[in-house]
């Protein structure tokens, strides 16, 4: 089974220039925690992920991962998060995203998840996003598939 056989079209997409509150605003509303970033030509340039939006709040980017100063103010430290919603998205997106073609194996695709622990990553052809493709999407066209009728 192949890539193009699971994944997801018609994603949501951002701009580069576009505000990290509208890109929020199309995380909530589609319940997902990323969004691809894309140029005009659909070009992928990069990723915004809820991690991305949440870097910003904390002194040394990183540091909620494996936090254990128990001095911070993070009540301060939450006050700042209308100033990240007021960046645009080239500021806090990830450049380079890992990407998958449509006509790679779905479980290639599972592979490079499980090593960067991403639940999503975009497809691309020829530069292009046309797609993007989840774990959920690749269990379900495995289960369709080969588990269904047993």
């Amino acid at each position: 089974m192949l890539v193009h056989d699971v994944m997801s079209t018609g994603v949501v997409m951002a701009k580069k220039t576009d505000t990290v509150r509208s890109v929020v605003v199309k995380m909530l509303s589609r319940n997902c925690g990323a969004i691809p970033v894309v140029e005009d030509d659909n070009r992928l340039v990069g990723m915004v992920t809820v991690r991305d939006v949440m870097l910003p709040l904390y002194p040394n980017y990183g540091d909620y991962i494996h936090d254990n100063v128990r001095s911070r103010d993070f009540s301060e430290m939450e006050e700042g998060y209308p100033d990240v919603l007021a960046k645009k998205v080239e500021e806090i997106m990830s450049t380079n995203p890992l990407t998958v073609s449509p006509n790679d194996p779905i479980l290639q695709a599972a592979s490079y998840m499980g090593l960067k622990n991403f639940r999503r990553i975009p497809v691309v052809e020829k530069g292009k996003l046309v797609g993007m493709v989840s774990i959920g999407d690749i269990n379900r066209g495995l289960f369709l598939e080969k588990g269904a009728s047993h």
